[in-house]
């Protein structure tokens, strides 16, 4: 195999998908977020977007918070070490592959 598919195939998978590496995306250049910013820059439905955030928290890479601004719920959403550690890394092996 090449170097070029080889660096290709150690890529994250669970970064790589193109909505999970939207949010990830964004969410390296903001301290935090909430839901509903994700919501409008990414494009995605709720569900779509819940789906994604899930599993980015299951590879805890991002923190999920859900809190209350006065009467109305709000969830705020930020990258974990480990989460901007991995992005990092997904960053650094793209461009070994190009």
């Amino acid at each position: 195999m090449n170097e070029q598919l080889r660096a290709i195939s150690e890529l994250d998978r669970v970064i790589h998908e193109p909505g999970r590496l939207m949010i990830l995306a964004l969410l390296a250049a903001v301290k935090e977020c909430d839901f509903l910013y994700l919501q409008r820059e990414t494009e995605m439905n709720k569900g779509n977007l819940s789906s994604h955030l899930t599993r980015l928290e299951e590879a805890r890479y991002v923190e999920i918070q859900k809190t209350y601004r006065g009467k109305v719920p709000q969830t705020v959403l930020r990258l974990t070490r480990a989460g901007r550690a991995a992005f990092d890394e997904y960053r650094k092996g793209l461009r070994a592959a190009f």
